[in-house]
């Protein structure tokens, strides 16, 4: 079993919080592990657990160049002494960015293939090929996503409602399932706002629709800075004043997406007075490097 620190919530203070009478309480989940931050633990805690009951000794994954996913499936499975290969989308770039030497540093073996196959990644043709080149292997989505990763965070989701009184809980969205679970597992009578960070995301309301069919939940699709791992000056900009504000650190891939776009539902009144808003920091700070701020 993975290692977990339990984390704490902090509740923001400054003016803008006292001028709208809304809280601001952060789940501060990157804390829960030096590696495998925020949601990444529970999306792979029962998936890591079913391939060891299974005996199944290498995981296969799939991501992208800066994905959270592959950095945190690479030191699960170093620390679970497994053996892990990521599959990675587009041509390999010299030197490796951060998150992919962390990989590679962690034991994972690094296979690029081409967008256009990569697009191919859950076809049965595709995954028969990666069986002949690699061997028997546990698959585990891109992004973690399945229904054991819903599962873990649908767990998670309860153990929040036991120990903070909200009216919202936000995050950011990359493949659905973190948000998919959350939604499982939180009170339905609070409202789920996801926060996607790539562009042209509204197919993942299908995707989270597989896994549950409660309704309290909406997706923000304004915040995405122009598509994953991108950025811009008015986002870049407002890291590095919340850093400067709040001392709590955000990446620009995930949660300085979601919390830009928090900021800005707070000043335009979307949250009613005397509202609490739950802001669940997932991780991902890897996702700094590389970045000026």
């Amino acid at each position: 079993m993975l290692k977990y620190c339990k984390t704490a919530v902090t509740e923001l203070k400054g003016q803008i919080f006292e001028q709208k009478r809304v809280r601001f309480v952060v789940k501060r989940e990157d804390q829960n592990h030096p590696s495998v931050s925020g949601n990444k633990w529970w999306k792979l805690k029962y998936n890591l657990e079913e391939a060891i009951k299974n005996n199944q000794n290498t995981i296969l994954t799939f991501g992208g160049a800066y994905s959270n996913h592959i950095y945190a499936t690479a030191a699960a499975a170093r620390e679970l002494g497994l053996r892990s290969i990521g599959i990675i989308r587009g041509e390999e770039t010299l030197p490796l960015n951060e998150t992919l030497k962390f990989a590679r540093a962690h034991g994972m073996e690094l296979h690029h293939v081409a967008r256009a196959f990569y697009r191919t990644k859950t076809s049965q043709p595709f995954l028969d090929e990666l069986r002949k080149e690699f061997g028997d292997f546990y698959l585990i989505p891109e992004g973690g996503t399945n229904e054991l990763a819903v599962k873990g965070c649908a767990e998670f989701a309860r153990l929040l409602n036991q120990e903070a009184q909200v009216d919202y809980l936000c995050l950011a969205v990359g493949t659905g399932g973190t948000i998919a679970g959350m939604i499982e597992g939180f009170d339905r009578s609070k409202k789920i706002l996801g926060f996607p960070v790539l562009k042209g995301a509204a197919f993942l309301e299908a995707e989270i629709k597989r896994f549950t069919t409660k309704r309290n939940w909406e997706l923000l699709y304004d915040y995405h800075a122009g598509g994953y791992a991108k950025t811009n000056s008015a986002l870049i900009k407002f890291i590095g004043e919340f850093e400067e504000n709040y001392k709590l650190p955000l990446d620009p891939v995930y949660t300085g997406k979601m919390m830009w776009g928090m900021f800005d539902l707070l000043q335009n009144g979307y949250f009613p007075p005397g509202s609490t808003v739950l802001v669940l920091h997932t991780g991902g700070l890897q996702g700094r490097l590389g970045f000026n701020f």
